[in-house]
């Protein structure tokens, strides 16, 4: 009799225990600002845990040209942070009215007959420093020197085949990752 009772006040105590630690991570979830992104198609996590900056920060100043190796300029967005572009950003780029930057943190652009183009691709996508990425492949890139541009829209896949990121890493152009609003989810921790 004694070790039932021994045993069943340890499954009780086992019970609280886990059901006490069950509360303290949620109440830590709640405090915590930090998300991953998943890919909206079948919930794979795209990035490690990021928390929110206000607004897409400046460009760091990069002299790409004086460059001794050709290769991505400084990251736009520090690690561990997301912002979300209130732009449109990415391809399709049109024909413009008047000459301008084609879209946030880019200069201007033309086409073969000179006139100006901007961008019509989405807004709102979530902006993070590409090394914060996970299991992401570049499907095809706008021509570049030595990376990726946005001009042709959508460029990484996730592993399930799913369109969800656009990279933008050529050495003239901001260093950045736009995971489409429309593809991938906030999961907060």
């Amino acid at each position: 009799m004694r070790d039932q009772r021994d045993e069943s006040q340890g499954v009780r105590t086992s019970e609280h225990r886990q059901a006490t630690l069950s509360a303290d991570l949620t109440d830590r979830a709640a405090e915590s600002d930090a998300v991953v992104f998943v890919c909206a198609t079948c919930g794979v996590p795209l990035t490690v845990p990021l928390t929110r900056l206000p607004e897409v920060p400046e460009v760091p100043y990069y002299a790409w040209w004086d460059a001794d190796e050709p290769g991505p300029s400084p990251a736009t967005v520090p690690s561990g942070c997301y912002a979300i572009e209130t732009e449109p950003y990415g391809g399709p780029l049109v024909v413009a009215q008047v000459h301008g930057p084609v879209m946030p943190r880019h200069g201007g652009h033309v086409n073969a007959d000179g006139q100006p183009l901007v961008s019509q691709g989405p807004r709102g996508n979530i902006v993070i420093n590409p090394d914060d990425a996970r299991g992401l492949e570049l499907q095809h890139a706008s021509p570049a020197c030595c990376g990726a541009t946005p001009d042709g829209g959508m460029n990484q896949l996730c592993s399930c085949g799913t369109p969800v990121a656009t990279l933008c890493s050529d050495c003239c152009l901001p260093y950045e990752l736009h995971l489409s609003a429309d593809h991938v989810q906030a999961v907060h921790l």
